[in-house]
C-alpha cells in the first residue's frame, strides 16, 4: 500500500479539490483525506503508477508537488537534516565572503559545489582560504544580520520531537552556526567543521578531518546503531550534492528546494512547499502541528 500526497507553498495555498479528485479517479485511489484545507491531500493507492514521473512533471507546472511513499514505516523516528539552504535560508560560508570582500568569487565555488561539479573537500578549502584575517566577530555579525530560518523548520522539529523522534543536524558548513542553528530550532545534537582561529581572526583553514559526504553518511549510521533505529525509520532532508549520500541511505531522503541535478537522483522532491513538506508527507495534519 502506498501514500500519494499533493501538496502546494503554504505562502500561497492553491490546491483544487478538483485536481485531487481527478487524479485520485485516475490511478483508482482511495477516499481524499485533506491534511491542510488548499494546501495538502493524501490517499491511497495499491500499487506505484507506471506514470508517476510524467504526472508529477505536469503538476509540477502547477505549483504542484507530488510525493508517493510506502504506507508502512510513513511517520519517521528521525530527522537528519542539511543545514545552509535547508534549515536556513543562507549559506553561511557566501555571507562570510561578503564580509570578507570575497562574495562573488565564493558564490561561485560554491554553488559549483552544491550542484557536483566540484570535490567538496576542495571547493571548502579553496573558499575558507579565502576569509583568511576575517576578524573572528564577524560571524556573530553575520548570525545577527544575515541568516534566517527555512519557512516551516521549527514547526517541523517541534512536532516530530513532539512525537518522540529524534534530531540531528549535519552539515559541511561550520560549528559556529550549527551551534546556534541547532539550539534556536530544538535538534538533539549537531555535526559540521570548525573554522580555525588565530589571535582573533580566521586563519584560513578548517580543523581535519573534513565533514563532507561521507561524513553525512557516516552520522547517519552511528546516529541509528546508537539509538537502535533502522535506516528505514530515518528522514533526511538536504539541497546540495554532498546531501546525496544520506537521502539515499535514509528510508525516505527529501531534496528541498534543491539543485537539479540533486533533485533528478531524488524520489522526494519539495519545490513548493517549506519544510512543513516534511510532516504532511508522513501523514501529519495541519491540526497535528506542534
Amino acid at each position: 500500500m502506498y501514500i500519494a500526497t499533493l501538496l502546494t507553498s503554504p505562502a500561497t495555498p492553491t490546491l483544487d479539490p478538483a485536481l485531487v479528485e481527478s487524479l485520485r479517479n485516475a490511478w483508482g485511489g482511495g477516499d481524499a483525506d485533506w491534511l491542510a484545507v488548499d494546501e495538502a491531500a493524501t490517499f491511497t493507492l495499491g500499487t506505484m503508477p507506471d506514470n508517476l514521473w510524467d504526472v508529477w512533471a505536469d503538476l509540477q507546472n502547477m505549483g504542484v508537488d507530488l510525493v508517493i511513499l510506502p504506507a508502512e514505516g510513513q511517520r519517521k523516528k528521525m530527522l537528519l537534516a542539511d543545514m545552509d539552504s535547508t534549515m536556513i535560508q543562507q549559506e553561511c560560508i557566501d555571507e562570510l565572503a561578503d564580509e570578507a570582500g570575497v562574495g562573488d568569487r565564493v558564490k561561485d565555488i560554491t554553488a559549483r559545489a552544491m550542484n557536483g561539479e566540484l570535490d567538496f573537500e576542495g571547493a571548502l578549502t579553496e573558499r575558507v582560504g579565502l576569509l583568511e584575517g576575517l576578524d573572528e566577530s564577524v560571524i556573530d555579525k553575520v548570525l545577527n544580520e544575515r541568516i534566517t530560518f527555512m519557512p516551516g523548520g521549527a514547526t517541523l522539529l517541534a512536532t516530530m520531537k513532539a512525537n518522540g523522534a529524534y534530531a540531528a543536524l549535519v552539515s559541511g558548513g561550520f560549528t559556529a552556526f550549527t551551534t546556534k542553528v541547532a539550539g534556536e530550532l530544538g535538534f538533539d545534537e549537531n555535526r559540521a567543521n570548525t573554522l580555525l582561529v588565530e589571535g582573533g581572526k580566521l586563519n584560513g583553514d578548517v580543523q581535519r578531518p573534513i565533514l563532507g559526504r561521507e561524513a553525512k553518511i557516516q552520522a547517519l549510521k552511528e546516529i541509528t546503531e546508537r539509538l537502535g533505529l533502522g535506516h528505514d525509520d530515518v528522514m533526511a532532508v538536504g539541497d546540495g550534492a554532498n546531501d546525496l549520500g544520506m537521502l539515499h541511505l535514509a528510508g525516505a531522503g527529501v531534496a528541498l528546494h534543491a539543485k537539479p541535478s540533486v533533485a533528478a537522483e531524488c524520489d522526494i522532491r519539495i519545490n513548493f512547499g517549506d519544510l512543513t513538506a516534511l510532516l504532511y508527507i508522513q501523514g501529519y495534519s495541519k491540526s497535528d502541528f506542534a
